[in-house]
């Protein structure tokens, strides 16, 4: 089901969290959160409109952790139900799309409650007092990739770590969170 993210209430404070990755070592937030802020994205394996943004999530992971941002993914999904989504399967995506960030499980599904995230891609941005002042897209594509690309996530950013307040947030499109039942 498609489904757009609804607006978060700008400068609250961002949820801690301690989840394992995909080898099962426990990362909490405070362990990745870089000294400019951290991106929070909530993504899965086999949602299309990740897909079509992973090579992107990727490079704009590492343009943000070079100048200082940390960036984590975390998989919401009942992977139990959605076995793409399963750790084993996590690891292969993670290695597949070359991503040098952690990729976390939130087995149950705590983490996605916390921050509010109802889909996959959902991205939160926080700044260096562990606010979030970014809740939006990643660019101004979806699964058809647009021929001049703006990374808005990566502009959002940086005006958050310069203290500028994220004008623009446009809400971020991709598939419902599946939740446990």
């Amino acid at each position: 089901m498609l489904v757009h993210t609804p607006p978060v209430s700008l400068g609250s404070s961002a949820p801690d969290f301690s989840l394992p990755d995909v080898d099962g070592n426990e990362v909490r937030r405070s362990d990745i959160g870089g000294e400019r802020g951290l991106v929070v994205a909530f993504i899965c394996n086999h949602c299309p409109y990740v897909k079509a943004i992973a090579k992107e999530i990727a490079q704009d992971a590492t343009t943000l952790e070079a100048e200082g941002f940390g960036f984590v993914a975390i998989m919401p999904n009942d992977y139990r139900s959605y076995p793409s989504d399963s750790p084993e399967q996590m690891k292969e995506f993670s290695a597949q799309h070359k991503f040098a960030f952690p990729y976390l499980v939130d087995e149950e599904q705590s983490v996605a409650k916390a921050y509010g995230a109802v889909c996959t891609p959902d991205f939160f941005g926080i700044d260096a007092e562990g606010r979030i002042q970014y809740r939006g897209r990643l660019d101004n594509g979806s699964v058809k990739r647009p021929t001049e690309r703006i990374a808005e996530l990566v502009i959002a950013m940086r005006a958050i770590a310069e203290g500028r307040s994220v004008v623009t947030q446009n809400p971020s499109v991709g598939c419902s969170i599946k939740w446990r039942r």
